[in-house]
């Protein structure tokens, strides 16, 4: 058993005076999961109220209750706790609770459109290489120097995030790099955390149905860079017009990368191709495996992120240039007939437009560039006539396709793309929902040479169809069509 005053000194209380000699046994904001001795905390909800689920917990044996607002009937024996942010109690109850375990490792957090994966995941690479054991919290995998785990957000529950961090501080882990996506700034998963360092990517037209307008995603990113403390170094994208903006009010130390602007680490392209990005940073040479522009971004920031914790100029280019590619973002393979087949997460207009620009880039005479691309469903809907437009001007043939439709007809979200067509009147288009369908069609229009990018799943191995999630898998798909059925 834990003592209550022992999590909830910096909860924002409004109503209750918490006996010191109060004792728990564990925290709970899922009513289902609730047992006997445990604080409940009624989280508010865009679909959910938790606060509709507190006589629940109290019937499977909640004894704390931690809400935003006071329930009308109480039961005696039972504590109610009413506080400001439900949410953000719960962040900082889960630190305590869990004992602080960021402040026992190096965590960096990642946040931004794009590259929050490729970064992570390549950070981990590049200081396990430096022989620091490293952890992973991603949309791609959870790795806790011991155990691997399947993520269910690209930034889990308090909950869940501090019982990672334990583990990887149980484990012996001495740096974690961590996607810090802007649900989880905004519903206070990080609150209580202590960052030693953060990096800003870029940001583009994403998740507004979540935050309504560009400037809440905006600022709602930049609460995370006001939030670290001096120890911490804030690394930023100059290049990106909103860089300079979250270093504005950051007590952390100010970092700069960029390729067209003057910064504190900086990226000249020397070469690239389908090989790889030969690269000048900070006048020093490098060759990585890694293709495309916005990879040149990604390595000169992982490239900072390894300086900034004092890693050797020369090892930290050694490392860089051993990386490899991450599933399912530009991860690719070339047929007997020479199709290069591209698979990639592009799920935005901007990582769909730089996606398609490295392609270009990349362009021999004669050679197509074939899209397959689609949008997913429950999601932000204005973003899918911008995807469709970008996808027709910049691909020789374009099929549309079904994404992730979940509760949505497939259909529909086709519709809501096409006016983004209008604009390009003489573009090879085909629509075809079934997502397996198309990537078959697109084999049968790929000519020798041709390049081939099947778009906006990338890593993901499922398909979701009306809450159901089946298998699916663009590589393995891919596959089939462009290498097995060619040869067999």
């Amino acid at each position: 058993m834990k003592k209550l005053a022992d999590i909830s000194a910096s909860w924002d209380i409004v109503n209750t005076r918490i006996p010191d000699d109060v004792e728990f046994r564990a925290l709970a904001f899922d009513s289902r999961k609730v047992k006997k001795g445990d604080v409940f905390f009624a989280l508010p909800g865009t679909i959910v109220d938790g606060y509709n689920y507190i006589e629940s917990a109290i019937e499977r044996g909640a004894k704390i209750i931690v809400s935003e607002r006071e329930p009308g009937e109480k039961h005696s024996g039972v504590i109610y706790i009413t506080v400001k942010d439900a949410h953000r109690a719960l962040a900082l109850a889960a630190c305590a609770y869990y004992g602080h375990p960021s402040k026992k490792l190096k965590l960096t957090g990642i946040t931004g459109t794009n590259g929050k994966t490729t970064m992570a995941v390549l950070l981990r690479q590049l200081f396990e290489k430096a022989g620091f054991k490293s952890g992973l919290i991603s949309t791609v995998g959870i790795h806790t120097g011991s155990g691997e785990y399947a993520p269910t957000h690209t930034t889990p529950d308090p909950l869940m995030l501090n019982a990672y961090l334990k583990e990887m501080v149980d484990n012996g882990v001495t740096h974690c790099f961590m996607e810090v996506s802007s649900h989880g700034i905004a519903q206070h998963r990080i609150a209580g955390l202590q960052f030693a360092g953060a990096v800003f990517t870029n940001l583009t037209h994403d998740h507004l149905d979540y935050h309504g307008t560009f400037k809440n995603y905006r600022d709602t990113k930049k609460e995370f860079f006001d939030g670290l403390p001096e120890t911490a170094f804030a690394l930023t994208n100059s290049d990106d017009r909103n860089g300079a903006f979250m270093l504005q009010n950051t007590k952390a130390r100010k970092r700069t990368y960029a390729m067209k602007t003057a910064a504190d680490y900086h990226v000249k392209i020397l070469e690239n191709t389908l090989s790889g990005l030969h690269l000048r940073i900070n006048e020093k040479e490098v060759w990585t495996r890694l293709i495309g522009k916005f990879n040149a971004y990604n390595l000169t920031a992982i490239y900072a992120v390894a300086r900034e914790y004092g890693l050797p100029e020369d090892e930290s280019l050694l490392y860089l240039s051993e990386l490899q590619s991450v599933k399912g973002r530009f991860e690719y393979f070339v047929t007997g007939d020479h199709i290069s087949v591209i698979v990639d997460y592009a799920h935005t207009p901007d990582a769909l437009k730089n996606v398609l620009g490295t392609l270009a880039e990349l362009k021999k005479p004669g050679q197509n560039i074939l899209t397959v691309v689609g949008a997913g469903g429950n999601r932000d809907k204005s973003k899918r006539p911008k995807m469709a437009e970008i996808a027709a001007r910049m691909s020789d043939k374009l099929i549309l396709t079904s994404d992730n439709p979940r509760d949505e007809n497939p259909e529909d979200i086709l519709d809501d793309m096409m006016p983004g067509l209008q604009s390009i009147p003489d573009a090879h288009v085909l629509r075809i929902s079934d997502r397996k369908e198309a990537i078959k069609t697109a084999r049968m229009l790929a000519k020798p040479g041709d390049m081939v990018l099947i778009a906006g799943k990338g890593h993901e191995s499922y398909q979701e169809i009306k809450g159901v999630r089946y298998d699916f898998d663009d590589m393995e798909i891919a596959k089939e069509y462009f290498i097995t059925r060619l040869t067999h």
